[in-house]
């Protein structure tokens, strides 16, 4: 993953879940971050859809278990639609 796609994605799931970006890191999870519940995951989906323009699957979102793997996850979908 780059760095650029790792940081506008610590920088969205900041503001999800309300802690500073450096406090986010690539093994970042909802074992974690205490507000990285169901309600909140979904908001991140949603803003890394839009931050993003891609369309997250249902097989999608299970995998984005970390802040790393939804980066590595926007680049494989960025990707795909270019």
């Amino acid at each position: 993953m780059t760095a650029s796609t790792f940081e506008q994605v610590r920088n969205v799931a900041s503001d999800i879940f309300g802690i500073p970006a450096n406090q986010v890191t690539a093994e970042s999870s909802p074992e974690t971050i205490d507000n990285w519940d169901s309600m909140q995951h979904l908001n991140l989906v949603l803003a890394i859809e839009e931050k993003f323009g891609v369309q997250l699957d249902p097989e999608d979102i299970e995998e984005m278990k970390n802040i790393g793997a939804v980066a590595a996850l926007v680049e494989k979908l960025q990707s795909a639609a270019h």
